[in-house]
């Protein structure tokens, strides 16, 4: 557990709520640099496949999700899947974001199915299945963490994605998301995916009436993993989206707010290599501010999005768009792989 009366908790809490922005930018832009000399900034081409909106979690930050027998409740064919990665690979994606909810209706077979129709016909790197759907796959279908993710590897899963973290502590996931794998369960998943391999990545959704302690607890707690298995890739964090969620009565957190999350990240993640700037939750325009405060990666051209834009919030661009804004910004553009290999611009 994360001793919160350390010297070191205490240091990073008051400098994340005492620095002013501009000292904690000019301190996680230094921090940045020290990981990533070169002055570049990454990308991907990818896209967000939510195969399922029905799900059972009740999470009450979620707009995303409808209930099982609800109306307008879907699970995507394989079919309709194999188009939308067509339609990615015709503008050069490199792998696909998969992730659903929590749907009691779907067999575990499918699942690895699915893997195999991607790996067969529409050949692709497969990002997916956050920590909290593989707790779930567990829970369900009576297996071990471990036999969920084999069989997912065996099947096609090439790498985890961090979703479902919000705040890694406990009380507070008690209070939005207590049907969800918590925090404990959520790093389990993790760790059992980096020791069989897998790289993921790892978010925070912050704003959810957790106090600026229990968001360095979140921060020191993935670090406490990577120190033990070195398999996160990356680091993003994002804000609540309020609308049209049960949490609809907590206040919008601001840019500043944002700015000061992610440069406290960079800060203490000193052992994860990259911190992606959040311009879909944010916009463009922050996003490119978010390069001097830790981060050296633009995230994602996200071609579809359907979790964060049923809470409203719509931004998007085109991939040019995307390479000014990093090159406005001072940086030169570099298009990567999951992996954060760089893919050679002449191929």
């Amino acid at each position: 557990m994360v001793d919160r009366t350390s010297a070191e908790f205490r240091a990073a809490l008051e400098l994340y709520e005492r620095a002013t922005l501009l000292e904690l930018g000019a301190l996680a832009d230094q921090t940045r640099w020290r990981l990533h000399p070169e002055n570049a900034v990454t990308y991907i081409i990818d896209r967000n496949i939510n195969y399922t909106n029905v799900c059972v979690a009740d999470c009450k930050f979620c707009a995303f999700y409808r209930r099982p027998k609800h109306a307008e409740g879907y699970v995507l064919s394989f079919e309709q899947i194999g188009r939308k990665i067509d339609e990615l690979r015709a503008l050069g994606g490199v792998q696909i974001l998969i992730q659903g909810g929590h749907n009691p209706y779907i067999p575990f077979a499918w699942y690895l199915d699915l893997m195999r129709y991607i790996k067969r016909h529409h050949p692709i790197h497969i990002h997916g299945f956050s920590p909290s759907e593989i707790d779930f796959f567990a829970g369900r279908f009576g297996m071990t963490l471990e036999a969920v993710i084999r069989e997912l590897v065996a099947a096609g899963l090439d790498s985890v994605p961090g979703g479902g973290g919000e705040i890694l502590v406990q009380d507070v996931r008690d209070r939005v998301a207590k049907k969800k794998a918590g925090a404990d369960r959520w790093l389990e998943v993790m760790e059992t995916a980096h020791r069989l391999g897998l790289k993921t990545s790892v978010t925070m959704m912050y704003g959810l009436g957790e106090t600026a302690a229990d968001r360095i607890e979140h921060l020191f707690r993935v670090r406490e993993v990577q120190a033990r298995t070195g398999g996160f890739t990356a680091f993003i964090c994002w804000p609540l989206q309020p609308e049209h969620t049960e949490l609809a009565h907590l206040p919008k957190t601001d840019a500043v707010t944002y700015l000061r999350t992610q440069a406290i990240a960079r800060i203490v993640l000193d052992n994860v290599p990259n911190i992606q700037a959040s311009w879909v939750t944010m916009g463009p325009k922050i996003g490119q501010v978010a390069l001097r405060f830790g981060a050296n990666d633009f995230g994602s051209l996200m071609m579809e999005e359907n979790v964060v834009s049923a809470a409203g919030t719509t931004w998007r661009m085109t991939l040019p768009e995307m390479q000014r804004l990093i090159a406005d910004a001072g940086y030169g553009p570099r298009q990567r792989r999951q992996d954060y290999s760089v893919i050679d611009e002449a191929a």
